[in-house]
């Protein structure tokens, strides 16, 4: 009895550390079928000094780049939140807005209207849907940095006539109403423990435009005053797992739970630090398992219906083993696909999320406008 006992024991093990078999055509029929969205892509620090990401980007070594259209067909990308990345630099200079103007018009003018062959503007879930019909890709924006609008409402307002679907509420820097992560220990910063009264008077403008509230780079606090504060679901546009990697920018156990609850979503970044501890001294790294094992423990903590993904591509310098580029999208379905999720799993994951956290935001906007 205890040899048979001790055999169903080793099965099982064995079985456990067995990879599910997935054939090359499961692999693209699933990837295929999945409207892929990245909800953060930094490309556009390149283009707006000129690089044209037509031609094929330099895949390695100094200067290497991770985004080009070749790519993005490569590995299925059916949509990408573009980054209107503004330094914190520019707030010190007190040139946000001329900044904020000049990332937009890089994905307006040097990304869409170059290519259209390829992108077109996207301002809703439907539009997304309606391009990756059409065989093209869709191309969208988020702010990256709340002092991008100047503590001035009408400036957020103008971002959202132009384009802009998201916006993250702070980067490295605190800013005039929201705690930044990036600068919590530093006694010489003026901090707000959160959001301010006009912080908080911000998002309640964000949800009556249809402009997601984006929660990557905040202080802890600031995250709970905004999830406590708007009326739609938001997200991380680019976040990972502090369980996994403990660094201020990722989010607690505590805080991806509350996000899936709300309807949130959290998208999962592809820095190594972000994905893996970085030994002192030594040189950050990681690879495609890290990234598996952060969207596996995301989706335990909050469901299948609040993870995604946000790759941070080409705005980070260290991207894992197996997900250099773009291109390497392909071989997270496989490793998806081999750790057991579903075709229609990996679909959430990869877009259904996003499209479905985008048309609750705008049903919230509608209302709002309607006097609900």
């Amino acid at each position: 009895m205890r040899l048979t006992a001790l055999f169903l024991c080793l099965c099982l093990v064995l079985s456990a550390q067995q990879k599910r078999v997935v054939t090359d055509q499961m692999v693209r029929d699933v990837h295929k079928s999945a409207l892929l969205i990245d909800t953060h892509n930094d490309v556009t620090s390149f283009t707006v000094d000129g690089l044209d990401i037509g031609k094929p980007g330099i895949t390695s070594g100094k200067g290497a780049t991770h985004t080009d259209i070749g790519r993005l067909r490569e590995g299925g990308v059916g949509a990408v939140f573009f980054a209107v990345y503004v330094a914190a630099t520019y707030a010190k200079d007190k040139t946000s807005q001329h900044r904020t103007l000049d990332m937009i018009d890089t994905v307006r003018t040097d990304i869409i209207a170059k290519h259209p062959e390829t992108f077109t503007f996207a301002g809703t879930a439907a539009e997304i849907e309606a391009a990756h019909k059409a065989g093209k890709i869709a191309a969208l924006m988020g702010i990256e940095g709340g002092h991008a609008i100047e503590d001035s409402a009408r400036a957020l307002r103008d971002y959202y006539a132009l384009g802009v679907r998201y916006m993250t509420l702070t980067h490295t820097n605190t800013n005039g109403w929201a705690d930044s992560s990036g600068d919590v220990t530093d006694t010489k910063v003026e901090h707000h423990n959160g959001l301010t009264a006009q912080g908080k008077g911000f998002i309640t403008e964000m949800n009556r435009l249809g402009m997601i509230v984006d929660v990557s780079h905040v202080a802890d606090k600031t995250f709970w005053d905004a999830l406590e504060t708007s009326k739609a679901p938001i997200f991380a546009s680019h976040s990972s797992c502090r369980a996994l990697a403990n660094v201020p920018r990722n989010m607690t156990d505590e805080m991806i739970t509350a996000l899936g609850k709300k309807g949130g979503v959290v998208q999962i970044n592809f820095n190594c630090g972000f994905l893996k501890a970085t030994p002192e001294g030594g040189k950050p790294s990681a690879s495609l398992a890290d990234v598996v094992a952060h969207i596996d423990h995301a989706v335990k903590l909050a469901g299948i219906n609040a993870v995604g993904i946000g790759s941070d591509y080409d705005g980070v310098f260290c991207t894992p083993t197996g997900m250099e580029d773009v291109s390497k999208f392909p071989n997270l379905t496989r490793a998806l696909l081999e750790k057991g999720y579903s075709a229609d799993d990996i679909r959430k994951i990869y877009g259904g999320n996003t499209l479905r956290l985008m048309r609750a935001v705008e049903k919230v906007s509608a209302d709002m406008k309607a006097g609900k």
